[in-house]
């Protein structure tokens, strides 16, 4: 995370991207995606989700304050949710689905950076090829 102008305070200096900052409770994360709380506190044992903290921390290392979740930590409970009820993906398979996920969202910024190191025409011929591999794929 890079430190930047507050959008909506330009003399404030904000740390953490608005989709990333912590902001909503379990209770209303859980009426938003229409779940029981205790789904979400499932997810987060079994490491899907990893919610920020109110307050201290406990002897686990963990914040022993409210959980507050992010608009990024909806968006992947979603995903999460979709894998399980719409598909029949199983939490083992939600598990592989999300890490490969991660690792292509890695990877796709090492190409953009590589991209941005290109020469012009080069760059183009590079995107058209990436933009046909991933055209074959569907």
């Amino acid at each position: 995370m890079t430190e930047r102008s507050h959008p909506h305070h330009p003399n404030k200096i904000s740390s953490m991207d608005d989709h990333e900052r912590p902001i909503y409770m379990i209770s209303i994360v859980a009426e938003m995606l229409e779940v029981h709380p205790q789904t979400l506190r499932t997810y987060e044992r079994e490491g899907l989700i990893s919610p920020g903290r109110t307050g201290g921390v406990d002897g686990t290392g963990r914040g022993s304050g409210q959980r507050l979740y992010s608009r990024a930590d909806v968006e992947r409970l979603g995903l999460i949710l979709d894998l399980t009820r719409n598909m029949g993906v199983n939490r083992a398979g939600v598990d592989i689905i999300l890490r490969m996920r991660a690792r292509l969202e890695g990877l796709l910024a090492e190409v953009e950076q590589m991209l941005l190191q290109m020469d012009g025409s080069l760059r183009d011929e590079f995107q058209e090829k990436i933009k046909n591999i991933f055209e074959e794929e569907q």
